[in-house]
């Protein structure tokens, strides 16, 4: 077993991370069933935050994470290596990494998109997950503006499909995600998600109780 050199740096950039997450996003909300065991997650990658987002709920359900990343983006950002990235040309360590019991994402529009419906599929997350034997997962995200200060992460997740059907499992996760989000209070989560992380609380929350609290004493009803 190789031991890891510098794991200070690790640790550190785990934390930074987290707090990326619990600073920037009001919560992470998740609903549908979680693998158990390794597995490939094929999400659509309509924002920055979505790798940050698989990363925490990976870690909340006690998965280890693998992503695969575009070789451009991982030049740019080589010390994400440290918290399971992998260039998108690392296939076989991704297999592996599944195998031995990750979740490794693999975004199959290839790179983020602008948000909206889902783009062309590549065939990487299948090959991966038939490779290695785990369940191919769909998954939709948005990380969206609701009724408070800062944004939050949706993250639904699907039943596993075979490479066949993985761009009509997605297209289905995610229309039904947009119509839960508009359909919905945008002051309320959305119903049956489990909040799995939670993040900054926004300053309508924050005051609600001192509001209402100064509203009794003055009369200002």
């Amino acid at each position: 077993m190789t031991r890891e050199r510098h794991p200070w740096a690790t640790a550190l950039l785990r934390g930074s991370i987290r707090r990326s997450v619990r600073t920037g996003l009001e919560g992470v909300w998740v609903r549908g069933p979680l693998p158990v065991g390794g597995a490939v997650l094929a999400p659509n990658h309509h924002s920055w935050w979505d790798g940050y987002v698989l990363r925490e709920l990976s870690g909340w359900a006690g998965a280890d994470y693998r992503v695969l990343m575009t070789g451009r983006q991982l030049s740019r950002f080589p010390f994400l290596r440290r918290v399971g990235a992998l260039d998108a040309r690392e296939v076989r360590s991704a297999v592996r990494a599944a195998r031995a019991g990750a979740w490794v994402a693999v975004f199959p529009e290839g790179a983020v998109q602008s948000a909206g419906p889902l783009r062309a599929v590549q065939p990487g997350a299948a090959w991966i997950a038939r490779q290695a034997g785990v369940p191919l997962v769909p998954v939709a995200l948005r990380v969206v503006m609701r009724g408070g200060q800062y944004p939050d992460a949706y993250v639904r997740v699907g039943l596993p499909v075979e490479a066949a059907g993985l761009t009509s499992a997605i297209t289905r996760e995610l229309d039904a995600l947009d119509t839960e989000i508009g359909s919905s209070d945008p002051e309320q989560p959305l119903a049956g998600y489990l909040r799995a992380v939670t993040g900054r609380t926004s300053v309508n929350e924050r005051v609600d109780w001192p509001a209402r609290l100064l509203a009794r004493v003055t009369g200002d009803r």
